[in-house]
């Protein structure tokens, strides 16, 4: 504990972010470049050592968060460092995106402001990237085993790290044309950089994982035959089997998935489209759907020029504050958060219509409407219950132009076949099956991820793909020195 007294002398301060007319003019990240370093050394001040630190506990990579603030109140950032890649391969994702239950989970919180655990990681990742803390770890060795790795988000990048630090020859096979799966295309650059993305695969390609792009297993290459050219075969390929809303209306143009529509900005911001066709430019949006993925959509049409913006979120607003009976400390409460993207359009006064920043609570979509054209042209809602009913007398008509249902995922996209192809079960939930040891019933070949847990955040995506790796390199050697931080079937704290 670098300051004993830090909880009680120091309030806590948060990254700052670029002023809002600033950061919607451009795709670059929210946070003042530079701003992070001058302050961080004193909010890791602030963690208390704890006997029993439950951010452990709240974090399922087992990030030992009390000793790097300890090193970093120390300005020590090597081993800082150090400590923070023990358990996580890519601090510098998780520190940007994850929604940080280990800060849910600071005993500081039971009365105080967390300790902000996701500041302190961002900068010892960054830091130690850009000071050559962090350098390729290529094996002394190779095993003689190869492994192929299907999908190249944060579970499959994890696994394939790991298994080739263990001495394996890993490919890593992506149906897109660049790496890093919804990291790439699903997360705007205004919450990552892809340059912090870049780096990292080149750290993996320097240490000897090899990668295979533009290549759907199940169409491009047969499923079967890959698994008959490898010792074991990794599955984490995701949940992109979005949810579909069938009401009256949706077939008309203008009614898009979010993950139609956010692959194609992230594309202009790559070069490779000058406008998107599903641009919001000029156009009334609504967007259906509560969680992040909304809040991207919500950030993308701000800065693409929509004429206004609404996100639609079927449960009430919650409260400020946590509700200690629903969601007790230190489980991840349910309270009322402004992400930036809502921030700006609060402040841009982007939705006209809504309740608070751009968001309307409790709204349930009816049905559309469209012109003789077949084109959206409003959506119909209706205000609900506690019970998701509505509430006669509520109905309430917005404008759209362009409508996008960010509404979740049900589990992985058969549409490849290489589900089909090698004969996997799948889970009533629709997730791929799996046993305590991330075996398929197809013997060989292991799921990770979103695609057997459901959709989760990235940080229990990254444990996935740690903990998938130590179970296939236990296979192929007959024991392992990786670590395994979580099993197929832990979930995260609830009551």
């Amino acid at each position: 504990m670098g300051d004993p007294k830090g909880f009680l002398t120091r309030a806590r301060l948060d990254w700052p972010r670029r002023p809002v007319e600033e950061r919607v003019r451009d795709w670059d990240e929210v946070y003042v470049p530079g701003a992070l370093l001058p302050i961080i050394s004193g909010q890791a001040d602030r963690c208390m050592d704890c006997g029993v630190p439950f951010c452990h506990e709240a974090c399922p990579l087992g990030n030992l968060i009390p000793e790097w603030n300890d090193l970093v109140s120390r300005e020590d950032w090597r081993a800082a460092s150090d400590r923070l890649h023990a358990t996580n391969n890519f601090p510098e994702f998780t520190g940007r995106l994850c929604p940080a239950p280990c800060e849910a989970g600071c005993v500081l919180a039971i009365n105080q402001p967390a300790v902000t655990i996701k500041n302190v990681e961002v900068a010892v990742a960054d830091r130690a990237l850009s000071d050559g803390f962090a350098p390729p770890r290529p094996p002394d060795r190779l095993s003689g085993r190869t492994v192929a790795v299907i999908g190249s988000g944060p579970t499959g990048l994890a696994a394939a790290q790991q298994l080739t630090r263990a001495g394996h020859t890993v490919a890593v096979y992506e149906k897109d044309d660049r790496l890093g799966g919804l990291m790439r295309y699903g997360i705007p650059g205004f919450k990552m950089e892809k340059h912090h993305l870049e780096r990292r695969i080149e750290q993996m390609r320097t240490e000897g994982t090899r990668f295979r792009t533009s290549t759907a297993v199940g169409r491009d290459v047969e499923a079967a035959e890959l698994r008959s050219r490898h010792d074991a075969v990794v599955l984490a390929v995701g949940a992109t089997a979005w949810r579909e809303l069938p009401l009256p209306g949706r077939e008309l143009t203008g009614v898009h998935q979010a993950m139609e529509y956010l692959p194609l900005a992230n594309r202009v911001c790559e070069g490779d489209l000058a406008v998107s066709p599903m641009s919001a430019a000029g156009k009334h949006v609504v967007i259906v759907g509560g969680g992040d993925t909304g809040a991207d959509c919500l950030g993308t049409a701000v800065r693409e020029g929509a004429a206004s913006v609404t996100q639609l979120d079927i449960y009430a607003q919650p409260g400020a504050e946590r509700d200690e009976d629903a969601d007790p400390w230190p489980t991840y409460p349910k309270i009322y958060r402004l992400s930036a993207a809502h921030e700006e359009a609060r402040d841009l006064e982007s939705a006209p219509a809504a309740d608070a920043d751009a968001r309307l609570f409790a709204a349930s979509t009816l049905h559309f409407s469209g012109d003789p054209d077949g084109h959206v042209r409003a959506l119909h809602l209706a205000e609900v219950d506690a019970e998701r009913r509505p509430l006669p007398g509520s109905v309430r008509t917005l404008p759209a132009d362009l409508v996008l249902l960010a509404l979740g995922f049900s589990g992985p996209d058969r549409e490849d076949g290489l589900i089909d192809q090698l004969g996997l079960a799948l889970d009533p939930r629709g997730t791929i099956a799996r046993d305590a040891d991330f075996t398929t019933n197809v013997p060989g070949v292991y799921a990770a991820g979103d695609a057997a847990r459901g959709q989760s955040l990235i940080v229990w995506a990254i444990a996935e793909g740690r903990a998938v790796a130590a179970a296939v390199d236990r296979r192929l050697m007959g024991r392992t020195q990786l670590p395994a931080p979580i099993g197929p079937y832990d979930r995260p704290m609830t009551v």
